[in-house]
């Protein structure tokens, strides 16, 4: 007498790849903005209260038009040392990086790692359909980088 089966049909299993982990999935979004009329010295405070080393200068219509950080304000204090006279009042257009490097939201966090790997920069602005939408650090990309351990490096 032949056995029969009491197992149901078995399910086929669907392999699927693992979705690749892009920076919009790890940048900060809610960013410290600055403009380029601001008063420098509201800048250095700003850094101080916020525990922030650096942040986007976008114009009234929104559009990025530079990134100021402290390594900008360390100009002006170093200026102002030389020539023995009081930090100036001036605005941030006068002290931030205009030539701004930018990272695509789309990108994957592993061209991101190499980029950061290539240059200098400690943070990018994230950018979508040319709108400012976040910033990703080198931070964000070790801790995203720990968070992936148990998955498949893609």
């Amino acid at each position: 007498m032949p056995i029969k089966s009491f197992q149901g049909e078995r399910v086929k299993k669907v392999k699927s790849t693992p979705r690749k982990l892009t920076v919009a999935d790890i940048m900060t979004r809610n960013l410290i903005l600055f403009k380029p009329d601001q008063s420098i010295h509201d800048v250095m405070k700003a850094f101080i209260q916020n525990r922030i080393s650096g942040g986007p200068v976008l114009d009234d219509d929104g559009n990025l038009v530079g990134v100021i950080s402290e390594a900008d304000c360390m100009k002006e204090i170093s200026d102002s040392r030389y020539f023995n006279m009081p930090i100036l009042d001036k605005s941030v257009a006068h002290f931030m990086t205009k030539k701004v490097d930018t990272i695509n939201a789309d990108m994957s966090v592993f061209d991101a790692a190499s980029l950061f790997s290539k240059s200098s920069r400690r943070r990018y602005p994230v950018m979508k359909n040319d709108r400012l939408v976040g910033q990703v650090s080198r931070k964000d990309i070790v801790v995203a980088a720990i968070n992936m351990k148990s998955q498949t490096w893609r």
